[in-house]
């Protein structure tokens, strides 16, 4: 008898087995667990800012998260993506420091992460942003950007990112 306890025992507490990445999520496998500096362009190619980016699997497995500040935590924001069972697709929530937030879909082709996102709240006049992240060969990626603007789209600047695990992201305190 005290052996079918102690065997019990062993069942119970024994380590949950290890979560496994959404199949949905899989091609974005390369740049989870890593920290990344990027230097954001206007639309002419001329350096604005530095961006720092933290990709990581949350919700055991079943989501994405991507934390991000730029220059400093001058600027930055969390986005989530994860499966919709519903929906049939990858979907997108985005939250800021800035205070709007965007919600939209996600679709991966080969080496890129698409996404389309409605904006809500006041984005200096963007109302949609489209967006292409293609997995570089070197471990980076590569960020283009347009956004809609009084129904014209615009383009953005593009974003080159490297691993960096010296970077941090960094919000300012509120307390």
């Amino acid at each position: 008898m005290r052996a079918a306890w102690l065997l019990l025992f062993c069942l119970v507490v024994s380590p949950a087995e290890e979560a496994k990445l959404n199949p949905h999520l899989q091609p974005l496998a390369p740049l989870l667990g890593k920290t990344y500096r990027g230097t954001l362009t206007d639309a002419n190619g001329k350096p604005v800012a530095t961006d720092i980016s933290r990709w990581e699997a949350i919700l055991n497995g079943q989501a994405v998260r991507i934390l991000h500040s730029v220059n400093n935590g001058a600027y930055g924001g969390e986005s989530i993506i994860r499966w919709d069972e519903q929906k049939g697709t990858l979907t997108s929530y985005y939250a800021t420091t800035a205070g709007f937030h965007t919600t939209g879909t996600a679709r991966v082709e080969g080496n890129r992460l698409h996404t389309e996102e409605d904006v809500h709240g006041n984005a200096g006049g963007a109302t949609a942003v489209r967006a292409i992240t293609e997995i570089q060969p070197d471990g980076g990626f590569k960020v283009s950007v347009s956004q809609l603007r009084n129904g014209q789209w615009e383009k953005g600047g593009e974003r080159v990112y490297r691993v960096d695990p010296e970077a941090r992201v960094i919000f300012k305190d509120v307390r």
